[in-house]
């Protein structure tokens, strides 16, 4: 049996579009992060009417496709916790940082 890693918390989530972002935090139960191009939040659905996810629960990091990332391991990320941010029309994973 393998034991489970603590995954990092959306500390922060200010895409105020986003369904599961209620008061600026993010209610999903994981995220992906990462395109082959960009640090996008692929887990962003716009919804801004609509609330999302779980009451109560704070989104946690899934998994991270930018192995370029200094806080990327295995496409795990080992950062404290990730902050979400606006990027034209997506939403991004501002502590996204490259090596």
């Amino acid at each position: 049996m393998t034991a489970a890693m603590e995954m990092p918390r959306v500390q922060e989530c200010v895409v105020v579009a986003c369904g599961y972002n209620h008061t600026g935090d993010c209610h999903a139960f994981a995220i992906t992060i990462g395109s082959m191009d960009h640090a996008h939040c692929r887990t962003f659905i716009e919804l801004p009417t609509v609330q999302a996810g779980v009451d109560g629960l704070i989104a946690q990091v899934g998994a991270c496709q930018r192995s370029d990332c200094r806080h990327n391991d295995q496409l795990e990320c080992h950062a404290p916790a990730i902050k979400v941010g606006p990027d034209n029309d997506m939403a991004d994973c501002i502590t996204y940082d490259q090596r």
